[in-house]
């Protein structure tokens, strides 16, 4: 069988709408590429928060250890004082963004159990 022919403005409007269906779905594509990166920002600020604060703490013991001769007690104090405010940066950060999601209307998504990787151990 031979396909059926069609005029010429026929296959302009079919290549058009299947133009602007394929421009549709690449600016949708790019549009959750933007999202992602946002996401991984966020996550990626979270993480320094951590491991800053400890750094940060870590930091100021060792000065106190330097200067007030308690070795290593100004040293240890510097690092669970650190650990606790990076902590506690972490959770402001992770409220704010929440309060920041809840306010845009973003419904978190369930991520279901993968019991298959347990299955195969």
């Amino acid at each position: 069988m031979s396909p059926t022919p069609e005029s010429r403005e026929e296959a302009i409007a079919r290549l058009n709408q299947s133009a602007s269906d394929l421009e549709a779905r690449t600016t949708s594509d790019k549009s959750a590429d933007v999202v992602a990166q946002a996401v991984a920002g966020k996550a990626y600020r979270i993480i320094a928060e951590l491991i800053g604060g400890v750094l940060v703490g870590l930091a100021l013991g060792f000065v106190v250890d330097r200067f007030a001769g308690t070795t290593p007690w100004g040293l240890i104090g510097g690092v669970l004082f650190g650990f606790a405010v990076s902590i506690w940066m972490a959770w402001q950060t992770t409220k704010r963004l929440q309060a920041e999601a809840d306010a845009a209307g973003v419904v978190p998504k369930s991520i279901p159990f993968d019991d298959e990787e347990d299955e195969e151990r």
